[in-house]
């Protein structure tokens, strides 16, 4: 007895010692991140919030899904390049301080968030100034596309942006950015003709063609590597209404769609003006799988011959007229509120792997709705076209880092966004989702239709986007972020997002 008591002692001694060494470690820890916070109003910054402020909690509740509404020790709000640069020359010598940035909040994982930490939120930083005689339009990093494309319209132009009015700008065009327009234009980033960009060292500067123009391509695509980018100067160009909407079908047309899609996107490079988005759909509202899909024409022809096969299939509504780019885009929003657990993975155009996706998509749906505690879900299963044209205006512009050009064969992204309630969800949700992937993955690789290629803007921190750019694209974006961040600032004290330090 008194050997078990003995014993008993001195484990309560140590657990004792090691509950005060973790008090300790807590309380150091929450008195480095109070000082982080406290050094950015020291250093004259007016807009630092904490929880249970009104702005804090506004801003956190305004990230689009709630798997980034992470709890950061504070927010800081710029309102000019200068300002960033104070931020990080205050932070970066603080060892301790981690921060995220946020442009638009729209990431649906916290690559835009941090818990213990300081969150840089972009968000005043929001105007969008055109200049008629360079046709350039000066968009600030924190704006969000409705922003940019309100601002634009009274000039009678726009430019290639999110086709969600609520993305961010920012983490659009560094991620590449897909658009209405990019069957004609190339990817949003290709439309950028400068980077206002601040290094982690406070040096504001520029990246274009003529100046730092290794900097210039290795910030489209590349994403968070190399500094923040304070302003985008993008290349608008004369923007008539658009023909668009969403149209509905009932799932008994999925054949008449795959062959539809398939043949689309084979032909994009004939008529580039047209685009087209299939959704297959679960709502929790019909408890059913339907499909949506989003139609667009940037010159705002009609119906035109090259939408015909998809114009003969029977559908339930349709809300397609003549309209804005920004009033289309506000009609392809997604709904908020939800968690959510993204992947998207590319493979070649082949009716076979269309269907197997579907399947697939149609399986999960059926699997999450036994196991979903409220069956309040939705399930997203989306094809976008990925032809070879694409990646031919990517060049004609000077190119970029996403290695599409490395594809030879037109191809097609698929997507699947689930949302779903609860931490305990999503985390059930993750699980199933990376099987879900890889099994589509596999299916590809053994039919021999498997793209190496990913999108990073809908890859979820699972996937390796930037690996799959190709060899010589990670070495280039590799030398370009250890030249103008040669102290690692963003591979070690920026712990979102997706790093090229992490790239085996």
């Amino acid at each position: 007895m008194r050997f078990d008591t003995a014993i008993g002692a001195q484990a309560f001694a140590i657990l004792s010692v090691w509950a005060s060494a973790a008090q300790a470690y807590a309380i150091e820890m929450r008195e480095s991140l109070e000082y982080c916070c406290a050094s950015l109003e020291t250093a004259g910054l007016t807009n630092v919030f904490y929880p249970a402020s009104d702005s804090y909690e506004t801003r956190t509740e305004s990230y689009f899904s709630i798997s980034s509404q992470l709890r950061p020790y504070c927010i800081v709000q710029p309102e000019s390049a200068e300002d960033v640069a104070v931020i990080l020359t205050t932070l970066t010598p603080i060892a301790d301080c981690l921060f995220a940035i946020r442009s638009g909040g729209h990431t649906v994982w916290p690559a835009n968030n941090i818990n213990n930490g300081v969150t840089i939120d972009m968000g005043l930083m929001n105007k969008t100034t055109y200049v008629p005689d360079t046709k350039i339009a000066k968009i600030e990093a924190g704006s969000r596309w409705r922003e940019a494309y309100g601002a634009l319209e009274s000039y009678g132009v726009t430019v290639p942006g999110g086709r969600t009015s609520t993305v961010g700008v920012a983490g659009f065009l560094t991620g590449g950015g897909n658009t209405f327009y990019t069957g004609r234009r190339g990817f949003g980033c290709d439309n950028v003709v400068n980077f206002e960009v601040v290094l982690a060292s406070g040096d504001i500067i520029n990246a274009n063609a003529k100046e730092n123009s290794d900097l210039f391509k290795a910030l489209k695509g590349g994403s968070a590597n190399f500094g923040i980018v304070t302003r985008f100067d993008m290349q608008a160009f004369d923007a008539p209404l658009l023909w668009g909407g969403l149209v509905t079908y009932d799932t008994n047309t999925t054949d008449d769609h795959i062959d539809a899609y398939h043949n689309w996107t084979d032909n994009i490079e004939n008529y580039m003006d047209g685009s087209a988005i299939p959704f297959w759909t679960y709502s929790p509202t019909t408890k059913d799988i339907s499909i949506t899909v989003a139609y667009e024409d940037t010159t705002g022809a009609v119906s035109p011959p090259a939408f015909d096969q998809f114009m003969k299939i029977p559908y339930a509504t349709s809300s397609m007229r003549k309209d804005t780019h920004k009033n289309l885009a506000v009609e392809l929003e997604l709904i908020s509120g939800y968690r959510n657990v993204w992947f998207a993975i590319t493979f070649k155009n082949d009716k076979a792997l269309y269907k197997k996706a579907l399947d697939l998509h149609k399986q999960f749906v059926s699997d999450w709705k036994a196991q979903s505690p409220d069956g309040d879900f939705i399930c997203h299963g989306i094809f976008q076209a990925i032809p070879t044209i694409f990646s031919k205006h990517s060049v004609e512009k000077g190119g970029n880092v996403m290695g599409l050009d490395r594809v030879t064969e037109n191809a097609v992204m698929f997507q699947v966004q689930l949302m779903i309630n609860g931490v305990r969800q999503e985390k059930i949700a993750r699980k199933r989702m990376v099987a879900f992937r890889n099994a589509i993955k596999q299916f590809s690789v053994d039919k021999g239709g498997a793209v190496d290629w990913e999108y990073l803007n809908y890859a979820d921190f699972t996937q390796d986007p930037l690996a799959t750019y190709g060899e010589e694209n990670v070495e280039f974006i590799r030398e370009v972020a250890a030249k103008y961040d040669p102290d690692e600032i963003f591979q070690t004290r920026l712990p979102g997002g997706f790093k090229i330090s992490h790239v085996a």
